[in-house]
């Protein structure tokens, strides 16, 4: 029903922003890799996609058609909603979660939160021979991005958004930045995606 949507950001943080056009502020989730590539621009086009619940109709936003392309392949799979989606898509770049599920990295697919062996191999199963027809964009490097103020706070509230214990975030979090006090937030976000 939706194509696109294109304006100004109102707010954003790694898990969802809103974006006004014709004086209207759209509420639309996103995956950290969209957070990367929105959070220091004003005017941006995100690509929609609409979810009709009983009680909600939800719009979720990619910076790229292919990051899209992959959330819908991924919620076609039975057992993968679309949060475990958004969590994939925060967790690994299109290209790492494309070649996770081309050579069948079981290892790889189930380290995700919410992601189990099972769930895994019927990914694999169903989407290998698709993921392989999805030609990806150049995507923008999370590496050139500024660090955001008070990067670790951002953190354990996207974190905690996405269902983490607070207490199990903190720890994370703590270690990580011991680690590397230079991490930009989606940094400490995709690095303790891993580790929780």
């Amino acid at each position: 029903m939706y194509e696109y949507i294109k304006g100004s950001v109102v707010y954003a943080d790694p898990t969802q922003a809103v974006v006004e056009t014709s004086g209207i502020g759209y509420h639309i989730m996103i995956s950290l890799q969209t957070y990367s590539a929105i959070h220091t621009q004003k005017d941006i086009l995100l690509w929609l996609h609409l979810l009709v619940k009983e009680d909600a109709h939800l719009l979720y936003g990619f910076a790229t058609r292919d990051e899209r392309e992959i959330f819908r392949l991924l919620i076609s799979v039975s057992g993968v909603g679309p949060n475990t989606a958004r969590m994939i898509l925060s967790a690994m770049s299109n290209e790492e979660i494309r070649d996770a599920l081309i050579t069948s990295d079981v290892v790889r697919i189930k380290s995700i939160k919410g992601i189990g062996t099972k769930t895994a191999e019927r990914m694999i199963i169903e989407l290998k021979d698709k993921m392989m027809k999805v030609g990806l964009e150049s995507s923008p490097s999370g590496s050139s991005l500024q660090p955001v103020s008070e990067t670790g706070t951002e953190a354990a509230a996207a974190l905690q958004q996405l269902g983490f214990q607070r207490s199990a975030v903190e720890k994370v979090l703590s270690r990580l930045q011991k680690e590397n006090p230079a991490y930009s937030l989606e940094e400490l976000i995709r690095h303790s995606l891993k580790l929780l």
